[in-house]
């Protein structure tokens, strides 16, 4: 990394720290983390649409319609403001959707508005910065276990090793149907910059414009994912063509085709609509709780059996990509048998990730990511599926123990990114296993639920075993430190 990156850091991690502590402010006023996170974000749009020369925001409703007023002027007219974007269209109408002032206090939102927002020229900042301190943000919203916030963030350790794996290549389009606050596609897209430093123009067009493309549910996310985007240089080419788009990716055909699917779609087995094959006919009962997808292999409420049949519809012949999903898609008969065993016939199925559970605040289940690639009409399966525990005797939270990039290299390393048929098996290494295709699919269940001791102790002698706790140890104390050194900046 180079010195410059480093500095990007430290000055993002900064920024990061200096917004937080405006927000404990705010908490006397009864707003939550997710509330200022959200009353930021409009905030920061404004601002640097106001810096732009032709920003989208119309000059009515603009930053400098309000910045100078007194506190109680500023109060209402930043409410009337909210009021009268939350229903624009484009980029706009994504941010500013049902918009309204949560912050109670006028003399708060000036402290805000001047203090804080006012005090930064905002598009002078490098995309990397501002985008790396926004990220910080809404990874710490996410580590507050009372907002609930870590469902819509997959840690970012994980992310990173996930599209590292991929290996997205110049001119693909990256996709996520339930991209959260657009982790996933950030990192495809910083992949993309960092292994193609010397870009066209056209290039740079495509990456920033087209490359990037997901859906999100809740519309308080979307507008999160939106602006996260935004601040990193991604946007669409027009207000008809956004990079998020708000609202159910399941209940459609996917219009086109992508390259690469990353996603950690929502966790909970049943959904209250069931998606069918077979088309509603007037008359039949909850019919406005049934939505027609003819592609879809099985009629299910499940919600990751339609995703993972929702994804495989999403990507082109050739086309690869990496799910998180829990045990239960992985061993369950009925309808998850009969999509595995499609799956495996239409694609190859070559390698499992299994996740230790904690990573996920809003569910203690435990997860894996599975990656797969469609098959051409005359490609053939590799013949394996590999299996990675890094399950047994590990443990990691979103908040006190964050997954690291060095937990992952390993899995990284054994993946062999684009090259996978130089696989092997090593001796010794009990966390890395294949199993046959053949086998699998010749069981009732064609089950991916594999198990095996994968504890170190099995092989590993006492002295180095003894080596490697201190080591762990020693990460901890050392994550310890850190964080306390982060709580005395703070204060």
């Amino acid at each position: 990394m180079s010195f410059g990156r480093d500095q990007e850091n430290f000055e993002a991690s900064a920024l990061v720290r200096r917004l937080w502590q405006y927000c404990n402010i705010l908490r006397d006023d009864g707003l939550s983390y997710p509330d200022y996170v959200e009353q930021l974000t409009y905030l920061l749009f404004l601002k640097m649409s106001d810096e732009q020369t032709n920003g989208p925001v119309p000059k009515k409703h603009s930053w400098s319609s309000f910045a100078a007023l007194e506190p109680k002027a500023m109060h209402r007219k930043y409410g009337e403001t909210l009021s009268a974007l939350s229903g624009t269209s484009g980029m706009l109408g994504l941010i500013f959707s049902n918009a309204r002032n949560k912050i109670k206090d006028p003399a708060k939102l000036r402290l805000l508005v001047s203090g804080l927002i006012g005090q930064t020229s905002w598009t002078g900042l490098s995309a990397d910065l501002k985008g790396d301190a926004y990220e910080g943000l809404l990874e710490k919203n996410a580590r507050d276990t009372k907002s609930g916030a870590g469902q819509y963030f997959t840690p970012r350790a994980l992310v990173r090793a996930i599209v590292e794996c991929v290996n997205p290549r110049l001119g693909e389009v990256v996709a996520d149907p339930a991209c959260g606050t657009a982790g996933f596609l950030l990192a495809a897209h910083q992949y993309l910059k960092e292994h193609n430093p010397h870009l066209t123009p056209a290039e740079t067009e495509h990456l920033n414009k087209k490359a990037i493309r997901g859906g999100e549910l809740v519309e308080e996310v979307a507008r999160l994912a939106g602006m996260n985007l935004l601040l990193h240089g991604i946007s669409g080419s027009s207000d008809a063509d956004l990079p998020i788009v708000c609202g159910d990716s399941l209940e459609k055909i996917p219009d086109t085709k992508v390259d690469i699917v990353l996603t950690n779609p929502p966790f909970g087995v049943k959904g209250s609509i069931t998606y069918s094959a077979k088309e509603k006919r007037s008359g039949d009962n909850n019919d406005d709780l049934t939505v027609f997808r003819s592609d879809f292999w099985v009629p299910t409420a499940n919600k990751q059996l339609n995703f993972v049949q929702h994804v495989y519809m999403m990507l082109k012949s050739g086309g690869r990509a990496a799910l998180v999903l829990p045990d239960n898609v992985l061993f369950e008969g009925g309808a998850a048998a009969l999509i595995r065993r499609k799956l495996m016939e239409l694609c190859d199925v070559h390698t499992i990730l299994r996740l230790p559970p904690g990573l996920f605040y809003a569910h203690g289940v435990k997860s894996n990511v599975v990656f797969f690639d469609v098959l051409n009409r005359r490609e053939q399966p590799k013949g394996s599926l590999w299996v990675y525990d890094l399950r047994t005797d590990v443990r990691f939270s979103l908040r006190s123990k964050p997954i690291q990039e060095s937990d992952l290299l390993e899995f990284v390393d054994l993946y062999q990114a684009g090259q996978l048929e130089k696989r092997q098996e090593h001796e010794g290494l009990i966390r890395w296993r294949r199993f046959s295709h053949e086998e699998i699919l010749s069981s009732q269940d064609c089950s991916w639920h594999f198990s095996w001791s994968a504890s170190p102790e099995a092989s590993t002698p006492p002295m180095q075993r003894l080596s490697e706790i201190s080591q762990l140890i020693e990460k901890d104390l050392m994550r310890a430190l850190e964080s306390v050194r982060n709580a005395v900046e703070d204060l």
